[in-house]
């Protein structure tokens, strides 16, 4: 099976999976990446990033035509997880790599 075609089956059923059970993104495509598509770690976790960010703006969008987000819930969430990820980058950037 060619690696365009395994991709586009192991993105549709992690996302079949994902929207049924509302998990998180990463739960299952990182391993998908890594152990289907021979992405390294650090690469998969890259393109996890990608792809959630793509389907929770996607998610996002239908949410909120039917007028069900909780936009300023939201935004207080958001704004509290800023620095803590920042410093948490920076801080793994610093770390030695094995």
């Amino acid at each position: 099976m060619s690696a365009l075609v395994l991709a586009l089956v192991a993105g549709a059923v992690v996302g079949l999976v994902l929207g049924a059970l509302g998990g998180g993104g990463s739960v299952l495509a990182v391993p998908a990446l890594v152990y289907l598509l021979g992405f390294t770690p650090a690469a998969a976790t890259t393109a996890s990033l990608i792809i959630v960010t793509a389907t929770s703006l996607t998610a996002l969008y239908a949410h909120a035509r039917t007028g069900e987000v909780r936009w300023k819930a939201g935004a207080l969430f958001s704004a509290a997880g800023l620095l803590p990820a920042a410093v948490a980058g920076a801080v793994a950037s610093r770390l030695p790599q094995p």
